[in-house]
């Protein structure tokens, strides 16, 4: 195995990739730090205000942010393979690297789209934004090959 191997260059399609992966580490470490336990859209969808769920619920407020706690950081750890995917196998087009990027960018931010849509969150077509570099680094790299 040899550790100072030359770097495979850098193409359009892992670039793109690459960015993915950031925008999942800025979402993880969004859950971990900063995002609170509800927004504002969360009781409008649950037909409820905040003052309910305050009486009725009341652990739900400090039980959320270890969840978000959670799900951030397997968001940074998603966004940190990814990036490194990028970096790596999809530089150098190992087998089944599109296909990798492909169900990993469905199942993360992908899924998180349908729910953000499902639920009408206040921040759905921002989210949808943020699939643009897997579709981009997707069809790029069919282009490149």
């Amino acid at each position: 195995m040899k550790l100072n191997s030359p770097a495979v260059p850098l193409k359009p399609s892992s670039l793109a990739l690459a960015l993915g992966g950031v925008i999942l580490i800025g979402l993880g470490l969004y859950f971990i730090f900063i995002r609170p336990a509800l927004l504002p859209e969360d009781p409008r969808f649950m037909g409820t205000t905040l003052e309910q769920i305050r009486s009725n619920f009341p652990g739900l407020l400090l039980w959320l942010p270890r969840v978000f706690w959670v799900m951030g950081g397997y968001m940074v750890s998603s966004g940190l393979l990814t990036f490194h995917l990028a970096r790596t196998s999809f530089c150098s087009r190992t087998a089944g690297a599109a296909w990798v990027a492909a169900l990993s960018g469905l199942s993360s931010i992908g899924l998180m789209v349908v729910v953000n849509f499902l639920i009408d969150s206040d921040f759905k077509w921002l989210l949808l934004a943020f699939t643009a570099p897997w579709l981009a680094a997707l069809w790029l790299y069919s282009r490149e090959g």
